[in-house]
C-alpha cells in the first residue's frame, strides 16, 4: 500500500486550518452572530490571523532543523502565502466595512494614526515577499531574493507594533506575541546578521 506524502497531507492540513475559519467568521459576521460588533470581530480576527501565520512561517526554519525533517521546509511557502492572504483580508475589511471604500479617509487614517501606517508598512513588505515567492522569480533574483526575504524580520516587529499600539486596554497579549516573536528572531541570529551585513 502506498503512503501518503507527508508534504502533501501537511498542505491539505494548512489549507483547512487557514480557510475553515475564515469562511466561518464571515458567515458570522454577515448573519450577525460574531458578538456585539461584528465589524470589529473580523477585522481583529483577520489581523491576529496574519499575525499567528507570520509567526507560523519563522517557525518553520527552526522547526525542521530541530526534528530533522526537511520535507517540512516545502510548506513553508504556503504559509507564508496565506499570511498575506489573511493580511489583505484584515485591510480589504478596514477600508470596506470601516471607510466604505473611501480613499480620502484611507489617507487620513493613515496620517491620524501612526499604528495603521506601520502596519501598512508591514504589508508592503509582505506583498514584496508574496510577489517574489514563485521558484521562476527566486532563480531569477538570484542572491538578491534571499536579502529581500529577510525582510520577514522587520516585518515581524512592525506588525506587532501595529498589534501592540492598536490595542486601547489589555496589553498582555501582545506582550505575549512579543515574547514569542523574540525568541523566534534569537533562533536566527546568524540570520540577522547576515541581513545586516547584506544590507
Amino acid at each position: 500500500m502506498k503512503t501518503l506524502n507527508p508534504v502533501f497531507v501537511i498542505k491539505v492540513a494548512i489549507h483547512l486550518c487557514a480557510l475553515t475559519p475564515l469562511l466561518f467568521n464571515y458567515y458570522w459576521s454577515i448573519t450577525d452572530q460574531n458578538g456585539a460588533d461584528p465589524v470589529k470581530a473580523i477585522i481583529h480576527f483577520t489581523g491576529i490571523g496574519a499575525l499567528n501565520i507570520l509567526l507560523l512561517t519563522l517557525l518553520v526554519s527552526p522547526s525542521a532543523k530541530f526534528f530533522k525533517l526537511g520535507w517540512l521546509m516545502q510548506t513553508r511557502r504556503l504559509i507564508g502565502l496565506y499570511c498575506f492572504f489573511y493580511a489583505c483580508c484584515h485591510l480589504l475589511n478596514f477600508w470596506w466595512f470601516e471607510l466604505g471604500f473611501q480613499v480620502s479617509l484611507f489617507i487620513e487614517e493613515l496620517i491620524k494614526r501612526p499604528y495603521i501606517w506601520l502596519g501598512m508598512s508591514g504589508f508592503v513588505i509582505l506583498f514584496l515577499l508574496a510577489i517574489t515567492s514563485p521558484h521562476s522569480v527566486r532563480r531569477k533574483l538570484g542572491k538578491n531574493w534571499q536579502r529581500l526575504h529577510y525582510w520577514i524580520y522587520p516585518a515581524s516587529i512592525l506588525v506587532w507594533i501595529h498589534f501592540y499600539w492598536s490595542r486601547k486596554a489589555d496589553i498582555s497579549e501582545p506582550f505575549l506575541y512579543l515574547t514569542v516573536i523574540l525568541i523566534l528572531l534569537a533562533l536566527r541570529k546568524q540570520k540577522l546578521k547576515n541581513w545586516i551585513r547584506f544590507r
